[in-house]
Parts: structure tokens; sequence; C-alpha cells
């Protein structure tokens, strides 16, 4: 490498090419950027802190390992992504939780009792659904991202988070009581 990266300054894809090209600092940046975001999605789509946290591991672990597979046709953080789902679902295919969700770190401390009991009740409500539409509803509602991004982690059509999403919802609205069957 010819000259020495701002590794704060650079972009995602500059941090991904510079680690392709050699530079080892350059994914541990990618790694501090996105870690956080990486383990939200994965503790909402295994609701499982163990689970998660060996999928998130994997996830970064391959995506360091085939980072040469990144074409940049999609932003870093939709390819991180859809590593990370792949890798949650992996995790669950090989042992199925079979225990209630975990009551435990799941306030960020400013929610008052109210709140956690709705977080408790969405968490419950979320693992009741099937996995298509609890990953369609974690990534666009929960975590941002757009129909078309969402489309690419799961590798379907944008069609398909649409009705996966808002099958996912009027479900979620049903299992609240938000709404009744058949209504």
């Amino acid at each position: 490498m010819s000259a020495v990266l701002d590794l704060a300054a650079a972009d995602d894809r500059a941090l991904m090419a510079a680690h392709n090209d050699g530079d080892p600092q350059a994914f541990g940046e990618l790694y501090r950027r996105h870690r956080d975001r990486m383990w939200a999605v994965a503790m909402r789509t295994c609701s499982d802190r163990e689970l998660a946290a060996d999928a998130v591991q994997d996830a970064f672990i391959a995506a360091f390992r085939r980072s040469a597979s990144y074409r940049g046709e999609a932003a870093v953080t939709t390819w991180l992504h859809r590593i990370v789902v792949n890798a949650c679902l992996d995790r669950l295919r090989r042992v199925r939780p079979t225990s209630e969700l975990p009551e435990y770190d799941l306030a960020d401390g400013r929610d008052e009792h109210a709140s956690l009991e709705v977080q408790l009740d969405v968490r419950q409500a979320l693992a009741k659904l099937p996995e298509g539409q609890r990953l369609a509803l974690v990534l666009v509602d929960m975590q941002g991202l757009s129909v078309a991004e969402a489309a690419q982690v799961l590798d379907v059509a944008e069609g398909t988070i649409k009705s996966r999403c808002a099958r996912g919802r009027a479900a979620m609205a049903e299992i609240l009581g938000l709404r009744r069957a058949g209504t």
C-alpha cells in the first residue's frame, strides 16, 4: 500500500478495499463501526444473548475471511447484515431455543416500567411469528433498512419483504391484542 489510509475518515467501501489490499487495521475499523448494530440485528433475530454473540462472532469472522466476495453493489452494512442474519439462521437451525425469552438486559435504563412491559410483549410476539416475517420486520421496522436493502440481505424479492412485513404487522397486532382476528 503506497499511501496510509486515514481509517477514521475513510468510508466503508474504502476500508473494505484497504482490507483486501492487506491493510491490517482496516477491517478492525469496520468492526468498530458496525458491531453494535450487528449485535442488535442478531439479538432481535435470535432472541438469545449467547446465540447472538456466537452468530455475530461467526459473521465477522466469515466477513473477514470472505471480504474478497464483497462486490460493492450494495453498501458494506447491507453485506454485513446479510452475513449476520445468515449466521443467526445457521445457529438457530443447530440449536432451537427451548426456553422462554430471557428477561434481563432488555431495557436501556431510560425505559420506565410500562415501556419494559411493552418491550417484553413485543419480543414475545415477535418470537411467535414465522421466521420470514420476523426477519423482515426486524430489518425494516427495527433496524431501519429500506425494503430494497432488506430484500438484498434476505436474498428475496422486494415484494416478498413487503408482504412479509404486512403479514407480520397484522399478526403482531393480533397477538398484542391491538386488533381482533378477522378484522
